[in-house]
């Protein structure tokens, strides 16, 4: 009876407060906001948005970022995947990969930005023995106006997001037996996968990559550590807006908020269209009878384009941890003359109230929804059927630019006096932590084995009992990772904390974005350190806890 509840719950969590915020959007956007004056509709707040400088600078930027992003990430997974797939070498790479989803994006921002800029750790690497430098040079790396260190930021994390996501599709297709039918057709190894296999793999990906559009043309964190500053990508100068003490600036900040939803969307319409171009030239090539048989070259650089992204995270995060401990590091020294752990207890009383926060934001959104997960779950069993629509359904606040409803709900908020509220905070991360944890657990859920439960029917056990002690040990795992999943994400969240918290509850997130613009490396890396940290240790808890609880059990710790 309690499982009927699992989808109108669901529902209401992924829809309701995205119309609600949509709307609150749209309506100021208008003119139309009677708590401040607008009691009328007007295009005024349009036209003001129009006349704003650079904003078609700004526009397209995001326009660029979100579909450069995409592009690059799906590339660097599809040619891996073609390349290497079912090889020892690839399970090897995909365990080092799969982790990195765990890390936030702005600690990998910090990481990487930490890495490239002319002081950064390469620079002094190299220095002053082959560049000659003893002082860093004068180049404009990161926050370029091309944004490309920013784009680079996000193809470094999305890419083993799509991984993942690629990974969950792959046994859905007859990938050994396709490969030898290809390959006694003479075609080479990625251009049989790429003609034959990839395209039913891609459909069942497709909503993913649209969701990294949508977040790469809107991201904010990333953008205002990595991006570019004059002027600013289009979701970075709407926070500003949104953030001004001038209450008339929530007009302008809704208007442009429409224009980033009709940037998003016209990213994923020219998506289409290049997917259309990219298909229509696969089936050309094919029609050719071209067998790329000859593809050394190409697995080599898919192989090293994959590896390179992951060490780029690897050593930007080391390079954080360096810096949280370092003491005096002028440039171009390669390392600190000494480590100290006076950045942490310096920045210790200051992180405690973020810190507590974040957990248990983290801890009560993850818990609450791997509950409604678990009733949605309970009730596709039940009724034997997937939901209509059901995975549009979990991807809508992915597909959504946050700025787009997110500025409209912290308004709805603030007209409720329910604003800068631990409930109200609780809510805005469940709204992003809920689709991961659906995601993270489905599938796993979906291949159990019900043999299992017909066994213990036959034995006289009952449904409740049969679920708590046959069905629920044997997902520990991915019930734990689900979870897992769902507090990295809950971590990661800057936009909604930013908003919804009103400046008066602070994540660790939001303060080591804050400090971004302070330039202290030291304090930067203890923040960053931190964030990417607490992650990770829920990732440990779902490692350890089956192999603790099953360490007698030899089939259990797989």
């Amino acid at each position: 009876m309690l499982t009927r509840v699992g989808p109108p719950l669901a529902v209401l969590l992924l829809s309701g407060p995205i119309l609600a915020g949509l709307a609150g959007t749209i309506l100021p956007a208008f003119g139309y906001l009677p708590a401040l004056g607008g009691t009328a509709f007007s295009l005024a707040p349009l036209r003001e948005l129009a006349a704003a400088p650079g904003i078609a600078h700004s526009a397209l930027l995001s326009l660029f970022a979100g579909l450069a992003a995409a592009t690059l990430s799906l590339i660097v997974v599809m040619l891996f995947v073609a390349a290497w797939a079912g090889t020892p070498l690839f399970s090897r790479i995909q365990h080092v990969i799969s982790p990195l989803l765990s890390v936030p994006h702005a600690a990998a921002a910090f990481g990487l930005a930490f890495l490239i800029a002319p002081s950064g750790f390469l620079a002094r690497l190299v220095s002053p023995e082959l560049t000659g430098w003893t002082r860093p040079p004068d180049w404009l790396i990161v926050n370029d106006p091309m944004g490309l260190s920013m784009i680079a930021g996000l193809v470094v994390k999305e890419v083993p997001f799509l991984l993942l996501v690629t990974l969950a599709a792959l046994p859905q297709v007859p990938l050994a037996r396709t490969r030898m039918l290809v390959a006694s057709l003479g075609y080479g190894r990625v251009a049989g996968f790429l003609f034959c296999v990839w395209p039913p793999i891609y459909r069942q990906i497709r909503l993913p990559v649209f969701a990294v559009i949508a977040f790469a043309s809107s991201v904010v964190d990333v953008a205002i550590i990595l991006g570019p500053s004059a002027p600013p990508t289009l979701a970075a100068r709407l926070v500003e807006w949104m953030n001004d003490p001038d209450l008339s600036m929530r007009f302008l900040a809704s208007a442009g908020a429409l224009l980033q939803l009709a940037v998003s969307a016209l990213a994923i319409l020219l998506w289409i269209v290049i997917e259309h171009i990219g298909a229509a030239f696969r089936d050309r090539l094919a029609a050719a009878g071209r067998r790329c048989v000859r593809d050394r070259l190409v697995r080599t650089v898919a192989l090293v384009a994959m590896l390179a992204s992951a060490a780029t995270v690897f050593a930007g995060l080391a390079t954080l941890a360096i810096w949280s401990v370092a003491g005096l590091w002028q440039f171009p020294d390669a390392l600190p003359r000494g480590f100290s752990l006076r950045n942490w207890t310096t920045a210790l009383p200051r992180i405690l109230a973020p810190l507590a926060t974040t957990v248990i934001a983290g801890l009560v959104s993850t818990l609450i929804a791997f509950a409604i997960t678990l009733l949605c779950l309970l009730r596709e069993d039940e009724t034997g059927r997937i939901g209509r629509g059901s995975a549009l359904l979990i991807y809508l606040p992915l597909l959504v630019p946050q700025v787009a409803f997110l500025f409209g709900l912290q308004l709805l908020f603030l007209l409720s006096g329910a604003v800068a509220g631990l409930p109200a905070l609780i809510l805005a991360h469940l709204v992003f932590v809920m689709p991961y944890v659906f995601l993270s657990l489905s599938d796993p859920w979906r291949a159990y084995d019900r043999r299992y439960e017909a066994i213990a029917a036959g034995l006289g056990k009952s449904r409740l009992k049969t679920f708590l002690a046959v069905r629920l040990p044997m997902l520990t795992r991915p019930l734990l990772t689900a979870m897992a999943v769902g507090f990295a994400v809950s971590v990661g969240l800057y936009l909604p904390t930013v908003l919804i918290g009103a400046g008066r509850l602070t994540t660790i997130t939001t303060e080591a974005v804050t400090l971004a613009s302070g330039g202290n490396r030291r304090v930067i890396g203890v923040y960053a350190f931190l964030q990417m940290v607490l992650p990770m240790m829920g990732f440990v808890v779902a490692t350890l806890v089956p192999a603790l609880l099953f360490r007698r059990f030899r089939a259990m710790r797989v």
